[in-house]
C-alpha cells in the first residue's frame, strides 16, 4: 500500500474515531432510568464498518466509543472495547454499496449482539443475573435507534457514491 493510501486510512479512521466519540458522549445523548444511555454512535460505527478495512473500522469503533465511556461512564470502558471492536465483525466493506444484503442483516445482528454482551458485562458487574434484562432493554433501545438511522442514511450515501470516494 502507498504512503499516502495509509494516510489516508489513518486520517479517515481517526476522523470516525473522533466522531464516534463525540456522537455517543454528546449528541442525543439519552439517559435511562436504568443506568446508562442511548446514543446513536452505533450507527457510525456500522458506517466505519462499511466504509474501512477490518483493523481501521474496529480501531476506530473502539477508540471512539471507548473515549465515550471514559468520558461518561468509566467503569464500561473495557467491555466497550472489546464489544464495539466485535460489532465490525458483522459488516462488509467489500460490497459496491453500503446497503447490501450483509449489512441489512449484519445491523439485526449488531443490534443484539451488542445488548446482550453488554448485559452479560452488567451481570458480570453486579454480581448476578437479575442485571441482565434491564441492561438487555436498554441497550436494545440505542441498538434499535442506531441500526434505523443507520439504514435511513445508507440509501443517501449510496445515493452520493461515498464508497467511491472514500
Amino acid at each position: 500500500m502507498y504512503r499516502k493510501e495509509k494516510l489516508h486510512l489513518l486520517v479517515t479512521s481517526a476522523l470516525f474515531a473522533a466522531s464516534i466519540t463525540v456522537v455517543t458522549a454528546y449528541m442525543l445523548h439519552i439517559p435511562l432510568p436504568t443506568g446508562g444511555y442511548i446514543h446513536l454512535g452505533d450507527a457510525l460505527i456500522y458506517l466505519a464498518a462499511c466504509l474501512l478495512p477490518v483493523p481501521c473500522a474496529a480501531a476506530a469503533a473502539a477508540i471512539g466509543a471507548g473515549l465515550a465511556d471514559l468520558l461518561t461512564a468509566p467503569m464500561w470502558v473495557l467491555p466497550t472495547l472489546v464489544i464495539k471492536a466485535v460489532l465490525v465483525l458483522f459488516f462488509t466493506n467489500r460490497s459496491e454499496r453500503l446497503l447490501c444484503r450483509r449489512n441489512c442483516a449484519a445491523v439485526v445482528l449488531a443490534g443484539l449482539f451488542s445488548p446482550a454482551a453488554y448485559a452479560l458485562a452488567g451481570c458480570a458487574m453486579a454480581g448476578t443475573m437479575t442485571a441482565f434484562v434491564p441492561q438487555f432493554l436498554g441497550t436494545l433501545a440505542q441498538g434499535v435507534g442506531s441500526g434505523a438511522l443507520f439504514l435511513a442514511i445508507a440509501p443517501a450515501l449510496d445515493g452520493v457514491k461515498l464508497k467511491a470516494r472514500v
